[in-house]
């Protein structure tokens, strides 16, 4: 990180160690650095409260530590129209969404690099461990925290005027540097659950909007009925916990059917609706045009090994495309998705139809 001189980068604090951690490595490295806390919801849900005014106060005095400009920005209308609602429509259709990847195409790398550009930013940064160097986005150094999954569809005119200043950094060394800094929040807990609502669960998030009805879980060979659901919105392709279908081996989701409410089950680790050869995509985006025939390497989800396979079938004009595994992969349902990597670079991707 060389900064030219007298460059403006707005850094984006969520409170955690990571974010807090770039910020001051950007310090280190001669920018002039405005730390920015984006509030995207702030909705309490099923007895969670919702930790954003923790989050904000952990900005804040990070901020006031490192002797920053501090601001805040509110995207949550925007957040609730872009991601959330678009999340609950895919679940109503059946589908698996993933907001962290909606919400770094729509807010944090479009609505936010928009707004600190208009405030003067030069370069925006995030906590995201990843890397981006001459207009390609790269995996990071530490594998196992890697984020470029969540990042793939971000625009590639943004590539050239964002910072990752973790991207050659493991974990380890980044709550390192956080402790050696004697950063207010070298110690703060990763947060989990939904992405924007903390320690609320999918489950109990979706129950709040939208309305759901028992049914069937149907065993996939027999048809008969081994049990019952809650709402067949709940489960995911592959899914094997939660199922509450007692004795015996254990059944994995394989497939279902919304019309019916219908879930469909299989003890068979063989059964063809747990694999895939062949992924169809649509909404594909691209930051490099992949070559047919050309060997990659694929990711259905974040974390899953890397698999070989092949681009098809492109359709630019659609946005579809069709990727050929080398090897089956589990569990890789209609709405997550599917990137594409050229060794450690990120050529796209698209959402499984």
């Amino acid at each position: 990180m060389k900064p030219a001189a007298g460059q403006t980068v707005f850094v984006g604090l969520s409170g955690g160690v990571d974010s807090s951690t770039a910020a001051q490595l950007l310090l280190e490295a001669g920018y002039r650095v405005v730390g920015v806390y984006m509030k995207n919801w702030s909705v309490d849900i099923g007895g969670y409260r919702c930790p954003w005014r923790d989050d904000y106060l952990a900005a804040k005095r990070l901020a006031a530590f490192l002797k920053i400009e501090f601001r805040s920005f509110d995207f949550e209308e925007q957040y609730r129209r872009l991601v959330v609602d678009y999340m609950i429509e895919e679940y109503k259709r059946g589908r698996t969404p993933n907001p962290d990847i909606r919400c770094n195409q729509e807010i944090k790398f479009k609505l936010f690099l928009k707004a600190c550009s208009d405030q003067g930013a030069d370069l925006i940064a995030t906590g995201h461990y990843a890397r981006a160097a001459a207009g390609r986005l790269l995996r990071a150094t530490d594998s196992l925290k890697d984020q470029t999954y969540f990042l793939y569809r971000i625009d590639l005119g943004a590539l050239g005027r964002l910072i990752f200043p973790l991207g050659g950094l493991r974990k380890s060394e980044v709550r390192q540097l956080a402790s050696s800094a004697g950063l207010p929040n070298a110690e703060r807990p990763e947060s989990m659950g939904i992405c924007f609502v903390g320690a609320v669960g999918l489950v109990d998030f979706l129950r709040q909007y939208v309305t759901a009805e028992p049914g069937g879980i149907v065993d996939a060979g027999s048809g008969e009925t081994v049990g019952h659901h809650q709402g067949a919105i709940f489960y995911t392709i592959g899914q094997r916990h939660g199922l509450n279908v007692g004795g015996g081996p254990p059944y994995y989701v394989v497939g279902k059917d919304m019309g019916r409410n219908e879930v469909y089950v299989s003890r068979n680790l063989r059964h063809p609706g747990l694999w895939s050869e062949k992924l169809e995509l649509a909404e594909t985006h691209w930051l490099a045009e992949p070559e047919p025939d050309r060997p990659y390497q694929i990711r259905v989800r974040h974390g899953a090994d890397l698999v070989a396979g092949t681009v098809a079938d492109l359709d630019a004009g659609s946005q579809t495309a069709a990727i050929e595994l080398a090897e089956e992969v589990r569990g890789a349902a209609p709405g997550q998705s599917a990137v594409v990597y050229d060794g450690e670079t990120v050529v796209g991707g698209g959402i499984l139809a």
